[in-house]
């Protein structure tokens, strides 16, 4: 299996173009073999579970938040095209964590 890590932008073989962010934490894709993504849209502003983001190698978007999928990479085709900085990797962790905290 291909090495997959938090923060590292993807493209998913059935889903065209479409890019998508992997949010799972590393300890979690090692222990598993699957990770959780979120999409990564070229045209859709950004707000508070709508984050903003720019990779290492210039791929732009924002992530949406609420659009969680998980994805089994043996069972997909996934390939890397792009890696987050950590201060992205860090607000669209935030944003996710609030989503799901008590009230």
């Amino acid at each position: 299996m291909k090495e997959f890590y938090q923060g590292d932008i993807i493209n998913i073989g059935e889903y065209g173009k479409q890019l998508f962010v992997i949010i799972s934490k590393n300890a979690f894709i090692k222990a598993t073999g699957v990770f959780h993504v979120c999409p990564l849209y070229n045209q859709v502003a950004p707000g508070p579970i709508h984050i903003e983001v720019c990779g290492n190698k210039k791929t732009k978007g924002t992530v949406i938040c609420e659009q969680i999928k998980l994805i089994d990479p043996n069972v997909r085709i996934c390939k890397k095209t792009d890696y987050l900085k950590y201060d992205d990797i860090a607000n669209v962790s935030d944003a996710l964590q609030g989503i799901f905290e008590y009230d």
